[in-house]
């Protein structure tokens, strides 16, 4: 036992099957978590951006009464409480918008487009405020809430959120599974070796320590075989989306710390091993003294 002890329980090689799926384990675990992360700062950046804004918008045909009302929306909400800007969005930024759709009919002066008013507001009450000024001022006009508008995406990027994250949870349990089976596994091939080694003088927490080292061993080459591919693939589709020119999708990164969060995801993997072979051998072998 003093050369390298774990060779005692290398007689085994079935064990070795533990790395594949572990491997397995750890590729989709890695996939999960990059998603989890990704859609979290989506929709803390889908918050954060809509949060306190609102459009009011006044589509009367008339255009006349139409450039009326929305003078009178305006002067009505920018000198209100709790309205931190409130500004008209210009005619050629409507037309640049509408161009993909209309084509060059999207400048042409006589198209009906609706007027438009940015407004940033400090609070719901300030929301209360410039939609009741805004009643009085223009009755045909009506205001939207960036964030009411997008709540629907907001939700559901805060569902795959808590779906990641249960993947992640459900991945690092089933690895304990797989690491007590492979322990339990072990335990009873060298049955007779662990009477000798008992036999001997060793103890159960010594005899742990040498399925511990192995199992972790088999850990360590599942972590190598799984992370590279994942985090590989991570990289790639990170580049894809920051590549599409959507401002949402642009939002579903990673950051530095998401980086740090999954590549310490291997390491994670092979304590959790370790720990739960040392666990299960420590009590199997406890149970059966």
């Amino acid at each position: 036992m003093s050369a390298d002890p774990t060779r005692i329980l290398d007689a085994a090689r079935g064990g070795r099957a533990m790395a594949w799926v572990l491997a397995i384990m750890l590729f989709l675990t890695v996939l999960a978590a990059a998603a989890g992360i990704g859609t979290a700062r989506a929709a803390g950046a889908l918050a954060s951006s809509l949060e306190g804004r609102a459009t009011i918008v006044v589509a009367t045909a008339d255009p006349l009464r139409r450039d009326r009302e929305a003078a009178a929306a305006l002067a009505a909400v920018a000198a209100l409480p709790g309205v931190a800007r409130a500004a008209p969005v210009p005619r050629a930024e409507l037309a640049r918008l509408l161009g993909p759709w209309l084509g060059a009919e999207a400048g042409n002066a006589d198209l009906p487009i609706p007027a438009l008013i940015d407004v940033d507001l400090a609070d719901d009450a300030a929301a209360a405020r410039v939609a009741a000024a805004v009643r009085r001022a223009a009755p045909g006009a009506r205001i939207d809430r960036h964030g009411d508008a997008l709540a629907g995406v907001a939700t559901l990027l805060t569902s795959l959120t808590v779906v990641a994250a249960a993947v992640v949870a459900l991945m690092l349990a089933a690895t304990s599974a797989v690491v007590l089976l492979s322990a339990r596994a072990g335990l009873d091939a060298h049955r007779a070796t662990i009477d000798v080694m008992h036999g001997l003088g060793a103890t159960d927490v010594q005899v742990a320590r040498l399925f511990q080292r192995r199992l972790a061993r088999d850990a360590i080459l599942g972590a190598v075989i799984g992370a590279f591919p994942a985090l590989a693939v991570v990289a790639l589709l990170g580049a894809q989306v920051g590549g599409m020119g959507s401002a949402l999708l642009e939002q579903v990164t990673l950051g530095s710390a998401g980086w740090v969060a999954i590549t310490a995801l291997p390491f994670v993997f092979v304590a959790l091993a370790a720990w739960v072979a040392r666990r299960a051998i420590v009590t199997m072998l406890g149970g059966t003294l």
